[in-house]
């Protein structure tokens, strides 16, 4: 089986040590997304030890992470691990398992986080947030020594917002409206259309209101919005923005998961 992905990420950005490959005389042998997910997920757990704070993700792939860290707790092979969730489900998910938890308050330095993302770029520029817990991810994240990000191949895009789906940005519920229109003229030229989330999706009447009281704005594009840091500062300058969903240099690690097996790139 070949190595997975290391061309994506370009070569300055390949640890090629790091690769994981079978021998080309086996036959592939072909997973569904969950599957591809947990792979990724349970690889990413290798790289939790004893006596650590580990900031604990949110979403599918995620969760299978949180999954196995309870099942090696419980096992005896972790022992001390403190885990700092970054939602609301996350934190109920872990309390049912007996994982100890924290806040960033008491551990204000995470060792490890691990969690999933919605779109990675060659530079490993994420989008995450369509869960809706972009906020707290952020938090917890940009407080870690290491960032692990666990995705399927399908994640993979040539540029931000190039799965043609959102890109989420936290906006407190105060005229969301006026909100909106002044996100689409940001990035105009890029053909952007926001997109209040509501409850139920696409068919529902209430707005979605994230784990800290707020809505959230889902920015969609027609082509690549320019320069990522600039797209970023002009969205925090607008008063009424909590956060957004881009998260830059701030992945340490990411495994891809795919049909030709699990990469891990790790950022030089």
């Amino acid at each position: 089986m070949a190595v997975a992905y290391p061309q994506f990420f370009g070569t300055k950005k390949v640890d090629t040590s790091l690769m994981v490959s079978s021998s080309s005389s086996v036959s592939p042998v072909v997973l569904s997304q969950d599957e591809l997910k947990k792979v990724a997920a349970y690889k990413a757990v290798e790289f939790v030890e004893s006596g650590m704070v580990v900031g604990l993700g949110t979403g599918s792939t995620a969760k299978h992470a949180v999954d196995k860290i309870a099942e090696l707790l419980h096992s005896g092979k972790l022992k001390n691990i403190v885990g700092i969730p970054t939602s609301k489900i996350t934190h109920e998910q872990a309390v049912s398992l007996g994982i100890p938890l924290s806040d960033l308050n008491k551990h204000p330095i995470v060792d490890l986080a691990i969690d999933g993302a919605d779109e990675v770029d060659p530079q490993m520029t994420l989008v995450k947030g369509r869960g809706g817990s972009l906020l707290r991810e952020k938090m917890v994240e940009s407080a870690t020594k290491k960032f692990i990000v666990i995705v399927d191949e399908s994640k993979l895009v040539n540029y931000i917002g190039g799965s043609g789906l959102a890109m989420p940005v936290e906006i407190v519920p105060f005229c969301w409206e006026f909100t909106l229109k002044r996100l689409e003229m940001l990035f105009i030229e890029a053909g952007c259309v926001g997109k209040l989330r509501t409850a139920g999706g696409s068919g529902g009447e209430e707005p979605y209101v994230t784990d800290n009281g707020n809505y959230i704005i889902d920015l969609y594009f027609k082509k690549d919005m320019g320069d990522l840091k600039d797209a970023s500062d002009a969205i925090l300058r607008l008063a009424g923005v909590v956060e957004h969903g881009m998260f830059i240099d701030m992945a340490t690690t990411v495994i891809v998961a795919g049909k030709l097996g699990v990469s891990i790139t790790n950022k030089l």
